[in-house]
This record gives C-alpha cells, structure tokens and sequence, in this order.
C-alpha cells in the first residue's frame, strides 16, 4: 500500500518540503513584486491552498486579481533572467496608496517600518508631494535589496534552488564584494560600545548603516516560524536505552565503542588526522604525549598533561534529523547517515583527543554525549535554538543547540551564562553560552564560548551574521570581563566576510585566532601590525583551507567556517589538529562511512599564562571545591548536569 493512498507521507523539513510557505509571497511585497501567491503555494496534489489567514498583509500595492496559470498568456514572474533588471529599480509612474496617504493609517505613520522602505523605494513622483530628497540613499537600499530578492529566491529557508537563479544571486554579491574590496584594508579597529545599538555601532566597512524593515527581518533571522510544516515537539529520548559498563577507562570505552560500531562487521576506520607542529621541544614533551598516534588505543595515548594547559575541541557534529532528513547530502551513501553508525564515530573523534574542553553545536542527542562522556568525567551544559528546524521534522529527537563539556578532574565550573543572540534587538534562531573555569592545579580561571550563527549565502545573510556577532561580543565581554577567554564556533563565515574582521578587530576583546597564529613565533603574536586592516588580512591567509567538505544538492562546498579565537596575552597556542587532505578524504566527500559529520573538529592546545604585570590574577579565589561547586550548580538558567 503506498503512502497516499494512506493519506501519510514524511515530512522532510523546510528546505525538501514540496511546499515553500510564505517565503516568496512576503520578500515580493516587502519589493512591490506584483507576485502571484498561486505560485507559491500548492499542496501534494498541486491543487492551490490559499486560506483567508495564509494571505500576506498587503502593504504596497499588489495586483487584487493575479493572472490565473491556466489562462494562456499567462507566464510565472521572472525578475533574474540576464536582460532584465531586478525588481526594486523599476520606474513607478503613479504615486502608490501609502504617499497619497490613502492606505490604512498604521501604515502613513513616518515611524513605521513599512512606510520608510516605501519612502527609499518609491519614484521620484511618488516621493516629490511629500518633498523627501532621499536619492542618496535610495540607490543603496536598492542595491542591498536587490541581493535581498535574490538571496530569498535561492537559499533563503526555501526549497532547493534553481542553478540560474543562484548564479544571478551569486554574481550580485560578488559585484558588491568587488565594489567594496572587502573593506578590510581601509578598515579601523572596531570598538563596541556595550551601551550602544548594534545598529548604531559602526563597523568600518564603509557600508550605510540601515535596519530593514521588521516584516523582512524577521523573515530572515527566524527559520521554522516560516515553514509550512506543522511542530513537532518531541524529547530527547532516543538515547534512553544505552547501557555502558561501569568503569571503563579512555581505552577500554573507545575499544568498546569500535565494537559496538561494527556490530559484528568490521567497518572502514576513522580518518587519520595529526598535529601540525610533530617537532616537539624539550618544554613541549609532557604535553606532546597526546600527540602521538591519535587513532591507535594505547597509553601513551592516554598520558596526563602537567602544567596549565588546555585541551580545547571546536566541533559542529551535525545534527542527526537535519543530517538524515534534510541536508541533501547527495552522494553520502543512507546507511553512513544513521545514527547507530555516526554516533560512535562522534565518541570516538572527541575522546581519543581527550580534550579538556569540547565546545559542540547542531547537538539534538545531548542526553547520549551526556551519558558517554559522563563516564570519563565530563560533566555538560546545553542550551537549545528557540525554534529549532529538527522541530519541523518527523523523527527529530527535539530541538538541536550548542553545548559545553569540560573535565571535572581538571576544571571546576565557576558559573555559565546563556544567550539567544539579537539582530537589531529582534531576537534570532542563534544561541551562544558562556562558562568560566578554574583550573584545579593553579586556581587560575578562564572563559569559553561556543555559538553557532546564521547559515546560508548572500550578502544581506552575511550581514545578519555581523550583527550577530557584535551581539555575541557584547555579552561574551560582560561575562568574561578581563579573564583570559576562547571564543569558538561554527560561525557560517568564511575569512572575507564582516563578522571575522568584527571579531578580530574588535577593541573590548583584542583576540587572534589560533589556527591562523599556530605557525607563528611568539613575538609576531603578541606585536601584530598596528593597522588593523593589515593585521586582519594577514590573518584571513593564514586560515586553513577548509573546516567542512561536503557535496549537496547544489554542488560542492569546501571553505572555512569554523575558528577558535583566543586572547594572545594570556593564552598561548602550542598545537592545532591538522586536517585530512582531498585524498584521505574521499571523492564523495563528508558525512560518510569514515567521518561523522560534514564538519572537521578543531583541537587547540593552549597553555594558560600568568596574569600581565599590571594585571591581577582572578584564579586564586577561597573555599572548598565542593562548596563553590555547590553555589554555582542552580544558580544560573540552562541545564548543567
């Protein structure tokens, strides 16, 4: 019996779901598009589903009847095609309803939103009655919005994208990119004013600060509110039946877990990865130890560190609903997706590095890591998306989020913050947490963040990210205050976007990033170049070549997106995780049979420094373990276990 003949069907999220919901009906009025709605919204059987509460607010002035498909004349809305310009740059030779203040009065308020984007948008006939003079900034506005149609019709939370749509997306953004020369070596260091909107703040790139309208913001920076697809609010449970044996050390657990992988077949083994810096120092040689023979099971594996220094793993380990039902890895073979193959592999990356702290994002399987990593004496913390896209999705496990791990033998939680981070004070689908630590041996403490930022390509996406990123430095800086910090994440950015210039720019928290900084000597990380354009595109080159190799339905993705920022005063890098070339690989790249996720962990060894001669060490601290532990556990909102 086939599925609809029994009414079901699986539901495979926003990007593969046969129904696009509200994203083009909105972006096309929010850019005066005479859109047709029936294009937009069909059901399994393509009969058309337009309810009266479906029906966008109309704001500008929109066809009342649009052209019926079935008439003969009719042809679907097409403003891409190569001879033709954009929607937005179109000449309006009758004023509209909202500069002849006949539209409804909550729209003619100057404060609105809607009524500020008519005034950039409309001709000059429109605007003269009303005598605004905003040319200067109307050429800008519908340059950005250009890219901002574009975008939305490619990769903005819809479904998969037309190639000619894409690449007519894709040039404008490079012809932005080009105008502008990336604005990085004009650029002055930023700094943040904590008391100030981010939308007030100036990022130095040369670029008109301007806010877009709410309707369209929130379009952009929210993911399931915009889905067809109803909620589905289902817990962690997945995990419920895992039985370990009690005791096991590193050794035993990874040998246990390759076995329970295998199930009784014997399956490819794990990538080979090594340190980019296998020439140890006589000073290095305790903490080298770890360096050595990463895939193998031995003791020497398995030797403790002395010293303050810090074994930190940056990892996004893909979330396994939105990994099985809804990314499109293409030539990832069903079986390699499951999550009774990829989540021993995930165990096994993270605990034959033996980190002293692992920073995760995409986790919907936090109660498993929970259990497996509880038995070598993690202890976690995490902090879900508010509107999760594994919602959306039959089968989820619940929502997927960032977490925090850190070794309880070695580091003592002093207390952890949470965040969902804001763009122009509208809340998004991002979230970011915040620990601080003491090390147990030194009493000396230190913070670390983890986040993970808006995903998907385009120039007004990139911009979203920025201002996510100056709302993550603003409350990482409150937290952390003076304390040594590392800021880690899958930040969906590439080195020539805004936010990585934000970050390393940035005056309130002067930070470098240690994949970029590994290979120097220590006197060019602490003395960079003074002018920060200079220091932050020597930086950009520096960076390796990928974090994440993946082939999707769209092509071939391989870029850098995932970094670990660090304060170079107090932290110094010793080492970093080298990645697997092209050839270890694969052709049909990652997630596959060999490595879990289509993103490679980051391993950073750092050594923690004594505190600057004028500076004040803040580790030293009074009373028990137990009793601060005791304080701290409860004493802050997220879910510390």
């Amino acid at each position: 019996m086939d599925q609809k003949s029994t009414g079901l069907r699986e539901n495979y999220g926003h990007r593969r779901q046969p129904a696009l919901g509200k994203a083009m009906p909105v972006t096309a009025l929010l850019l005066n598009l005479e859109a047709n709605p029936l294009d937009y919204r069909r059901n399994d059987n393509g009969a058309e589903m337009l309810e009266e509460d479906d029906k966008p607010p109309q704001l500008f002035s929109v066809t009342d009847e649009p052209p019926s498909p079935n008439e003969k004349d009719f042809k679907p809305p097409n403003h891409h095609e190569d001879d033709r310009e954009l929607a937005g740059d179109r000449h309006r030779d009758i004023p509209c309803s909202n500069c002849l203040q006949t539209a409804a009065g909550h729209l003619t308020d100057r404060q609105s939103a809607i009524n500020e984007m008519c005034q950039r948008l409309c001709g000059p006939e429109c605007r003269r009655p009303q005598g605004l003079t905003l040319d200067g900034v109307r050429q800008d506005f519908l340059r950005q919005y250009e890219i901002a149609e574009a975008v939305a019709k490619t990769s903005a939370m819809t479904s998969t994208v037309q190639m000619k749509q894409r690449l007519a997306a894709r040039k404008l953004e490079f012809e932005k990119e080009m105008d502008e020369e990336l604005g990085v070596a004009s650029s002055p260091r930023i700094d943040i004013n904590l008391g100030q909107s981010s939308a007030a703040a100036s990022t130095g790139m040369g670029e008109l600060e301007f806010e877009p309208p709410r309707d369209l913001l929130l379009y952009l920076v929210r993911m399931g509110s915009f889905n067809s697809a109803p909620k589905i609010n289902n817990v962690d449970s997945q995990d419920d039946g895992l039985v370990l044996p009690a005791g096991l050390s590193n050794s035993a657990l990874l040998q246990h877990v390759q076995q329970l992988r295998g199930g009784g077949i014997e399956q490819p083994p794990l990538l080979t990865r090594g340190f980019l810096k296998p020439l140890l120092r006589d000073e290095d040689v305790a903490d080298g130890l770890r360096c050595l023979q990463l895939n193998s099971v031995s003791r020497v594996c398995s030797a403790p560190v002395e010293g303050d220094v810090i074994r930190l793993l940056q990892w996004n380990i893909l979330s396994q609903t939105l990994g099985q039902h809804n990314d499109g890895f293409v030539r990832c073979p069903d079986e390699a997706l499951t999550w009774d193959h990829r989540k021993y592999l995930i165990v096994q990356e993270i605990l034959q590095n033996q980190p002293d702290v692992i920073c995760l994002q995409e986790v919907d399987h936090f109660k498993f890591l929970q259990k497996v990593l509880g038995s070598q004496n993690y202890a976690g913390i995490f902090f879900p998306k508010p509107d999760s896209p594994c919602l959306y999705i039959e089968q989820n496990n619940g929502p997927d989020g960032c977490a925090i791990f850190y070794k309880r033998d070695k580091l003592q939680l002093q207390g952890y913050d949470t965040r969902i981070l804001e763009v122009w004070r509208v809340q998004s689908n991002q979230v970011a947490i915040a620990a601080r630590l003491r090390m147990r041996s030194s009493g000396r403490e230190f913070c670390v963040a983890t986040t993970h930022l808006k995903a998907r390509h385009g120039a007004l996406l990139a911009k979203l990210r920025n201002e996510q990123g100056r709302d993550l430095i603003r409350f990482v800086k409150q937290f952390a205050g003076d304390t040594p910090l590392l800021l880690c994440g899958d930040f969906n950015a590439e080195p020539v976007e805004p936010i990585y210039a934000t970050i390393l720019g940035c005056d309130l928290l002067r930070l470098g990033s240690a994949y970029a900084d590994v290979r120097l000597d220590r006197e060019e990380v602490l003395h960079p170049s003074g002018d920060v354009g200079e220091f932050v595109s020597k930086s950009m080159k520096r960076e390796p070549p990928y974090t994440t190799w993946k082939i999707r339905e769209e092509g071939e993705e391989c870029h850098t997106i995932d970094y670990v920022f660090y304060t170079p005063n107090r932290l110094k890098i010793k080492n970093c995780l080298d990645f697997p070339a092209g050839e270890q690989i694969g052709k049909n790249r990652t997630p596959s049979f060999q490595y879990p996720s289509d993103h490679f962990s980051l391993v950073c060894d750092f050594e923690l420094l004594p505190p600057t001669e004028n500076g004040k060490e803040s580790g030293s601290g009074s009373g028990s373990d137990g009793e601060n532990e005791k304080n701290v556990e409860g004493s802050k909102h997220g879910s510390i276990q």
